[in-house]
């Protein structure tokens, strides 16, 4: 994938993606605010990953309580799948290519008007790579942002200056039907 198009599949960050991801940047600072959802709930909620099991089964379980406080219920399926191949690619491919220290994945969750949208932020300065081929179905490895990519409507990365990028994928807030 080019640089260019590596920001996103589609033309460039959707508004509404780059306003979870600057909402989710700013929720982890110290002035940390929350924005009410319909149900009085906030309307983003952000999580430090921890680089291990443990870590990945908490990312799932934040996911489907952040969206059972937002009446999400029926999307938890396809957006904790979303979220463990987002996060599974920043420990992967962006932690051990990070800066020595601590490392930190960063999940986000930020809920809009007909679609919520996950951001995972890491360290690593490395563009995402989507390589969807014929093939991909029988490989081990390597078909994790073919599987965001069939269940998000939307999906792409920005660069998180200095240092690390955020991927972000959006889906629906409707009903499967």
């Amino acid at each position: 994938m080019s640089e260019a198009g590596a920001a996103s599949r589609r033309t460039g960050l959707p508004h509404s993606a780059r306003e979870a991801v600057d909402r989710t940047d700013r929720s982890l600072s110290p002035s940390c605010r929350s924005r009410p959802a319909l149900g009085g709930g906030p309307a983003s909620a952000v999580l430090r990953v921890a680089c291990s099991r443990e870590g990945f089964a908490r990312a799932r379980v934040f996911t489907r309580e952040t969206l059972r406080g937002w009446s999400l219920e029926h999307r938890g399926d396809d957006a904790v799948l979303v979220v463990t191949e987002l996060v599974s690619n920043a420990v992967t491919h962006a932690v051990p290519s990070a800066a020595a220290g601590v490392p930190e994945v960063r999940l986000g969750l930020a809920l809009g008007p007909a679609r919520f949208t996950l951001t995972v932020a890491d360290a690593g300065d490395d563009a995402p790579v989507f390589n969807p081929s014929e093939g991909s179905a029988l490989r081990e490895h390597g078909r994790g942002l073919c599987i965001v990519d069939a269940l998000a409507e939307e999906w792409g990365w920005v660069p998180r200056p200095p240092a690390g990028k955020t991927v972000w994928a959006t889906l629906s807030t409707r009903p499967l039907t």
